[in-house]
């Protein structure tokens, strides 16, 4: 890809939120429904181009570096309504190069039989949502696929797509380090170019929240938890992939996920679709949107103002730096000092010091970073940071 010249616009990343799942995991607290009839989902697809092209004209000319269509399950779309966005974005802002088109899946055999439709639409890059390649695990989490339709399903994925991320869901409860290391094994077999290995969170208000307040539920221990992280970093650094962020392993600096660096690294990114969020810059200042999070209210917002934003507010520069600590801890390339005045950092300042001195953090000349032991402790570490 070509440098940009000095007059380009500003890189924009874009998220589309397709809310619809056929199933609702229990460990899921996204903004999601249950898939509905075809009206809706049509009056929806409708109000997301509307919306591009309202924000469109909210950030002015924009080089175009992704489009990430997430969920909910965006491949329940249809693809021709992929297509028609698609195609609307990359007219309303200028596509760089090759601009990175990222798809969510899930492997029943009905989604992955339209692999080779979202492909033709535009699609260059699948996320498929495998989360285990074993019958009870997958069970244990609620998902509407079994292990041999996961096999299916990625295997066809490697085929059609340029590039395939695998997600994968792991610290089960009883899940023991040689079961983990298993299910990596199983991911890599696919030659995967990007593998984003979650640690399973209880989080309030889902099934399984509630399942563990009734202590139904218990998870690992947090050295259990640490364990199987630990297996992680090991298993896919032997296997050729680097740990460019917290979650987050890439084959090569290629296979990075453009569309996550964007937040990571606090650019512009713009949000359609029920409940999606956004981070503009308007008039030299960090301006964070939010889209009305129902979808019946989300068509009427577009319908009555042309953009479907519930709110919008301008960031403080505190509050600007507070995110950008935030996000660009996660990430091995750390933040720039610079984009942490507002918050009184420096190498030289005592938080910074004393997490320097117990090893979590690396305080650069140009940088912070956080280190390989200050990434699983990254809450603690921010609020030491923020001064909390």
């Amino acid at each position: 890809m070509s440098a940009p010249a000095l007059s380009d616009p500003p890189p924009l990343a874009l998220y589309i939120h397709w809310p619809y799942c056929a199933r609702i995991c229990p460990y899921c607290d996204f903004n999601v429904v249950r898939d509905r009839g075809q009206a809706e989902q049509a009056s929806l697809a409708d109000a997301i181009l509307r919306d591009l092209e309202g924000q469109a004209e909210l950030t002015g000319p924009r080089r175009l570096v992704s489009i990430f269509f997430g969920g909910g399950t965006p491949s329940l779309m249809r693809p021709d309504w992929a297509a028609r966005i698609i195609e609307t974005a990359r007219r309303l802002w200028s596509p760089t190069d090759r601009v990175e088109i990222t798809l969510e899946a899930n492997p029943t055999d009905a989604e992955a039989g339209r692999f080779a439709a979202f492909a033709d639409a535009g699609v260059n890059r699948l996320s498929l949502g495998v989360q285990s390649f074993e019958d009870a695990a997958l069970r244990f989490l609620g998902r509407n696929h079994d292990a041999a339709e996961a096999r299916r399903a990625a295997g066809m994925a490697r085929d059609r797509f340029e590039q395939l991320s695998l997600d994968l869901i792991y610290a089960l409860p009883d899940q023991t380090p040689p079961a983990w290391s298993a299910q990596i094994d199983a991911a890599l077999a696919f030659q995967p170019d990007h593998i984003s290995p979650y640690q399973l969170t209880i989080e309030t208000g889902t099934a399984f929240g509630r399942a563990a307040e009734r202590g139904s539920l218990i998870p690992p221990t947090p050295d259990a938890g640490a364990d199987l992280y630990e297996i992680t970093q090991t298993r896919l650094a032997e296997a050729g992939f680097e740990a460019y962020e917290v979650s987050n392993h890439a084959r090569g600096a290629a296979a990075r996920s453009r569309h996550n660096l964007a937040y990571w690294r606090g650019e512009d990114y713009a949000g359609v679709g029920p409940g999606a969020h956004g981070r503009i810059t308007l008039g030299g200042a960090r301006v964070a949107t939010e889209a009305a999070r129902g979808v019946k209210a989300y068509i009427e917002a577009v319908d009555q103002t042309g953009l479907g934003f519930a709110s919008r507010e301008t960031l403080t520069p505190r509050e600007a730096a507070l995110e950008r600590l935030l996000m660009g801890l996660r990430t091995h390339e750390g933040v720039c000092w610079r984009d942490l005045a507002p918050l009184g950092l420096s190498a030289d300042s005592g938080a910074t010091t004393e997490l320097t001195r117990l090893g979590l953090l690396d305080a650069g000349e140009t940088r912070l970073r956080a280190t390989a032991a200050g990434r699983p402790v990254l809450d603690r570490v921010v609020m030491e940071l923020a001064g909390g």
